[in-house]
């Protein structure tokens, strides 16, 4: 254990007390411009995810991640299991892109953009500011004994965060299972008892993160938190305590030339440390716990407004900013991710441009080696499967051989064309026939798959004939 008080918050987190039991958070209640500005971000992400999974494009939903079903709609178009490399690069794109924004902006996606961070901060903890009061009405609350008024208070409040987890619950559920399936099972809410247990342990586990784990979430499950200490350095943008302006920090006396007697433009208020969730001192540097909500940043403002001294106490700094009084942001490291961010991109956009609407892919028929008929051709049965990735029908569609030209192509069970509904996969049998002097063994072949003599997808296959 260290010995020294002025770094023992290095041997512990400030939501543990010595005896190794909880130290519950009661952060004073924010304001500021920036909290302003993160609460107008907020109300939009938030409307945002709620209307997502209600908003349909040509009857269909907009976000749709039904994961049992393979069933995928982003930004209302469909995705299928043969689409993952897409979804998969994506996933990808997002961790660089996330690097990325770290290494440059540490961690501002948690204190600006995380949902853990806006459920808590921008709706939960506002419920409980409005039935218990700030924090030291919640304080004496805590220490009350439980009598008619704890009960009355703790008590709406835990009922209004089961029904806003139960909200929570339902619409995530709607991304899932779909919309539909959701407004369905609240008109008949009593005829699906596995729906009301899935509903029922999700709606749980949301109320004990946000009732009861809440900064935890942050400081012990989130993996991304853990990454922050290895992507940032000393160029790295973070909230920042200017130590230099700060430091020496004392209270201010009346009439006092902190100036002259060496001291800084801290005066020791610790207002920095009432606003922060996480129960961090911010004066003491960077840590793992702080998520970059600003909160102590505009309390720090509105106590050097109050002394007549400029804002910027706390602020958006980098480690070098602050020690030399300039910084920089493209190091290295930010232009070795920033040229790996480009290429993941314009991979992926041309693939998603270049994604057909329809997918053929032909596969031999397992067992069957080939056929030859009387006339001394020579036959290949093929399983094809056809899937429509539009959220239109597709009529008249035609198999066709692009390579050899020569041959034919049969359907079994449909003819020489089919359709497909929209969203629709197709599995057929389909025969190729070419002519036995033109191949020998096996031969590399192509198929294509027309609408109105318009190539829509095409795939290699292998044509087996007899040896010499």
């Amino acid at each position: 254990m260290n010995t020294n008080k002025e770094e023992s918050f290095r041997d512990h987190i400030g939501t543990i007390n010595e005896e190794g039991l909880r130290n519950w958070i009661h952060p004073k209640k924010p304001q500021g411009r920036f909290y302003n500005r993160r609460t107008i971000l907020s109300v939009f992400l938030l409307v945002l995810f709620i209307i997502g999974p209600f908003i349909k494009v040509n009857g269909e939903q907009y976000m749709l991640f039904n994961i049992l079903e393979r069933k995928f709609h982003i930004f209302g178009k469909p995705f299928f299991p043969q689409d993952f490399y897409l979804l998969a690069l994506a996933g990808v794109i997002s961790v660089v892109f996330l690097v990325l924004f770290t290494v440059v902006y540490g961690r501002i996606f948690c204190g600006w953009l995380c949902p853990q961070t806006i459920f808590m901060e921008m709706l939960f903890r506002k419920i409980e500011y409005f039935f218990e009061g700030d924090r030291p009405k919640q304080i004496k609350l805590d220490r009350m004994p439980w009598n008619t008024e704890k009960i009355r208070k703790r008590g709406l409040k835990w009922v209004v965060f089961y029904i806003v987890s139960l909200l929570i619950t339902t619409v995530m559920l709607a991304y899932v299972a779909g919309a539909d399936y959701v407004i369905n099972f609240w008109k008949h809410p009593f005829g699906d008892v596995k729906a009301w247990i899935i509903y029922l342990i999700f709606t749980t586990v949301f109320y004990f993160v946000f009732a009861w784990f809440r900064e935890q979430v942050c400081i012990i499950a989130c993996p991304y938190g853990r990454l922050q200490g290895v992507l940032t350095d000393e160029n790295t943008i973070m909230v920042a305590y200017d130590y230099k302006r700060g430091e020496k920090r004392a209270p201010m006396r009346k009439g006092q030339d902190r100036e002259a007697l060496g001291l800084g433009d801290c005066i020791d208020c610790k207002q920095c440390v009432l606003v922060c969730p996480t129960g961090i001192d911010i004066r003491n540097g960077t840590q793992l716990e702080c998520i970059n909500c600003t909160a102590c940043m505009d309390a720090c403002d509105a106590t050097m407004d109050a002394i007549g001294k400029p804002r910027g106490l706390i602020r958006y700094a980098s480690k070098v900013s602050i020690e030399e009084g300039h910084g920089k942001i493209f190091t290295t490291r930010v232009k070795f991710y920033t040229v790996i961010l480009a290429a993941l991109l314009s991979i992926f956009i041309y693939l998603f441009a270049n994604r057909p609407e329809v997918q053929l892919k032909v596969l031999r028929t397992r067992g069957q080696v080939f056929t030859e008929l009387p006339n001394g051709e020579i036959q290949n049965m093929y399983q094809a499967t056809i899937i429509n990735k539009s959220n239109h029908p597709y009529n008249g569609l035609k198999v066709k051989l692009i390579d050899p030209k020569k041959g034919k192509i049969t359907i079994s069970g449909v003819g020489k064309e089919l359709d497909l509904k929209k969203e629709e996969i197709k599995q057929v049998i389909i025969f190729i026939t070419l002519p036995k002097n033109n191949f020998h063994g096996k031969h590399k072949i192509k198929l294509g798959i027309y609408n109105n003599n318009k190539l829509l997808d095409s795939y290699k296959t292998v044509f087996i004939a007899p040896v010499r």
